[in-house]
């Protein structure tokens, strides 16, 4: 299993997969068992410290990540853990 994540104190700590449309967050983990789909996700610049923002979550969940637009599966999704953001 990979896990990679970024220290963070905060009780607002949510997996991808549970963010409605237009939630903003910065990424603090991936834990992701198949090593090569984290090694695809961390070379499309979704590390710890990257900033999201959901677009959609049906079917399946599409995000910005930086300036990225990246579509993934709710597993996947349910693997990458954001720190919400204050709008």
């Amino acid at each position: 299993m990979s896990v990679i994540y970024l220290a963070s104190g905060s009780h607002s700590v949510r997996p991808l997969s549970s963010l409605r449309e237009g939630t903003r967050g910065r990424i603090v983990e991936v834990r992701l068992e198949d090593s090569g789909r984290a090694d695809r996700l961390l070379a499309l610049g979704v590390t710890p410290g990257a900033l999201v923002t959901v677009i959609q979550t049906f079917p399946g969940i599409v995000f910005l990540c930086d300036d990225t637009e990246l579509a993934v599966e709710r597993s996947v999704a349910a693997a990458i853990f954001v720190h919400l953001l204050e709008i």
